[in-house]
């Protein structure tokens, strides 16, 4: 659209509308993301970081012997949060440098302060250092979001135990489960992503104070020489910043296949939140179990009787999403050449924020979603029932066996019946009557007595409720009891379910 279509387009609006509504908005941050996964990601804690990391640098050069006063540090410390950004806009529009334009806008406000304000330091000391304690906090949100769905789906798992349902493999009946055991595969996945939140989140490293190409020689030059000195300038900033270590060795920038890593996790969790809701997706059109459902939510604006499962299949789509961001990680860490370029700031942008943003949702979600599902035991009964008889049939082939009978015969009687059974179900679209065909036939009579009992569906769920039990204990109530601070922390309203 260009500039002359666009306002005789504009001039239809009313003019408070056309200010609220032309511009785009993200529907990650606008429709679906917490608030305080926006916050992480926020300018707010992007330039309130950038003037902590200026302080501890200074502080830490000032412990080192540097020429720096308390009433320069106690200036800095004092201005940390009440960033003026509209003289920082205006600073970065004239000098054409972000950095830059933060330096002079906090010296602005700092002015005793400002001969140190950055001192020996790059753009990346800011930049690269505050990327990495954003994805820091971004991981502890999701931990602590990980923790509850697990702490929710817990109670669904133990609830649902012993309840038999059928099992699938290939999307055909097999054998029996229970609904809890079929939970705790959900969990797995899910416990196996905390895992490697956690490991993450232990492992991230600061990039910490390098220079210009990672060598530290504007630190060296500041400290005469001093190798010592610069060692434990990195160290001291690290502490002061709540990392336990720096990165190695680093060009300008830290490897940004740290990135990539990172990202990984997160598309490890949008594929089991999309395991999971494809699941309830499909159990949902057999009507055994129903995500949540509010009394006046509308399925379909035609058919008023659909309860579509839309939370699912928000889940789907926004983890559709994420699975696919660690490409671009991937391929920004294979083209940074030597010791940096800039190649990798703008897709940096969208990818970090946006991998965390969308993993927000679909944690969210996932709670939610998992404290209102609906199982209709009924239903589920009946679906058994339809398929019990033929797995019935090896039970019943050796209790006969056991009482004296012939085992090839019987199992080519039991075969036909089974074949015949089977060509009434498809054929016909009626009900399974295997079992009437059994009780009428005489080479089965050591097992007519009992034939009710033998149909009972817990006895084909094999160690299923046993193994929710042991699966619970053994490894998700440690969790829990290592994160019980974490299950009693709310999180910030803003996610739209």
């Amino acid at each position: 659209m260009n500039a002359d279509k666009f306002l005789e387009v504009a001039a239809n609006f009313p003019e408070d509308v056309l200010l609220d509504q032309r511009k785009y908005e993200h529907p990650l941050v606008e429709r679906y993301a917490t608030k305080e996964m926006s916050f992480v990601w926020s300018p707010a804690m992007k330039f309130t970081t950038w003037r902590k990391l200026w302080t501890a640098l200074a502080t830490a050069e000032k412990e080192l012997g540097l020429d720096i006063s308390d009433e320069q540090l106690e200036e800095m410390r004092n201005h940390i949060y009440d960033v003026d950004f509209e003289v920082a806009a205006k600073k970065e529009a004239e000098f054409r440098h972000d950095v830059m334009g933060h330096v002079h806008a906090f010296g602005s406000q700092a002015p005793k302060a400002m001969p140190v304000i950055h001192l020996g330091a790059t753009s990346c000391f800011v930049g690269d250092n505050t990327d990495l304690v954003q994805l820091r906090e971004g991981l502890h949100l999701i931990k602590r979001k990980l923790v509850k769905v697990l702490a929710t789906l817990k109670e669904f798992a133990l609830k649902y135990k012993d309840l038999p349902t059928l099992g699938f493999t290939h999307y055909q009946p097999a054998q029996l489960t229970t609904v809890g055991k079929r939970c705790t595969l959900w969990m797995q996945d899910l416990m196996l992503d905390l895992e490697r939140v956690e490991r993450e989140i232990e492992n991230l490293p600061m990039r910490g104070v390098k220079g210009t190409t990672g060598t530290q020689a504007s630190f060296l030059e500041l400290f005469d020489g001093d190798h010592e000195k610069v060692k434990a300038l990195n160290k001291r900033v690290c502490e002061l910043m709540g990392f336990k270590t720096a990165i190695p060795v680093s060009g300008q920038t830290y490897t940004r296949k740290i990135e990539f890593f990172i990202l990984s996790v997160l598309s490890g969790i949008a594929q089991s939140a999309y395991k999971m809701c494809g699941d309830i997706r499909l159990l949902a059109n057999l009507k055994e179990v129903e995500e949540p459902f509010s009394k006046t939510q509308i399925g379909s604006s035609a058919m008023a009787y659909k309860r579509n499962p839309m939370r699912s299949e928000r889940v789907c789509s926004i983890a559709r999403y994420v699975m696919g961001l660690p490409e671009g990680a991937a391929n920004t860490h294979a083209n940074q050449w030597f010791e940096r370029t800039l190649d990798d700031s703008a897709i940096r942008r969208i990818i970090l924020p946006e991998a965390f943003l969308g993993t927000d949702v679909i944690l969210n979600l996932l709670e939610n979603i998992s404290d209102g599902l609906h199982v209709w035991p009924e239903v589920v009964k009946s679906h058994v029932m339809a398929e019990l008889p033929f797995m019935a049939t090896e039970n019943i082939l050796m209790e006969c066996v056991k009482a004296g009978g012939d085992r090839q015969e019987l199992h080519e009687v039991i075969r036909v019946h089974s074949m015949e059974a089977g060509a009434v179900v498809k054929g016909e679209g009626k009900p399974n009557d295997l079992m009437d065909r059994i009780k009428n036939d005489a080479n089965f009579a050591a097992v007519h007595a009992k034939l009710d009992t033998m149909m009972d569906p817990k006895l084909f769920v094999g160690r299923a409720p046993q193994q929710v039990d042991e699966f619970l204990m053994e490894c998700i109530d440690p969790i829990l009891a290592a994160n019980k601070d974490l299950l009693a922390v709310s999180s910030v309203d803003g996610v739209n379910v």
